[in-house]
């Protein structure tokens, strides 16, 4: 049984620092796509950054909305994958989730529907 699981999320102020973990139990995670997503009540789920190993190495994706203050990263050897989030803004309030799946089309690392396997979700809150 495949387990995605978040940590990391709580209350920041606004310019603030988090750093979201999620320990993913797959056999094989180095060769997953790892996504993290976030949803704000009433919303719409949203793609914020994504690792994929392609062509023998990482490559990373992101979101307009995060780029040049969120990253992504992971450690294939205690699989877990990780969303640093700098200068956070009171909306980027929301539950983040990470997300797995196999990816082999990059355009489609945005898509939702495309991981296979989710976590529960932390909750994110950046005061004013």
């Amino acid at each position: 049984q495949v387990q995605l699981v978040e940590s990391g999320g709580g209350l920041v102020q606004a310019g603030g620092s988090l750093r979201l973990s999620c320990a993913a139990s797959l056999r094989t995670f180095s060769r997953y796509a790892m996504g993290w997503f976030r949803q704000a009540p009433g919303q719409e789920r949203e793609f914020l950054a994504a690792v994929n190993w392609s062509g023998g190495s990482d490559s990373t994706y992101y979101a307009n909305s995060v780029k040049g203050r969120f990253t992504v990263s992971r450690d294939n050897a205690k699989n877990t994958v990780f969303l640093q989030m700098n200068s956070l803004k009171p909306e980027d309030t929301a539950v983040y989730f990470c997300a797995a799946g196999y990816i082999s089309d990059s355009r489609s690392i945005v898509r939702a529907n495309r991981y296979d396997y989710w976590g529960q979700g932390t909750q994110v809150t950046v005061s004013s």
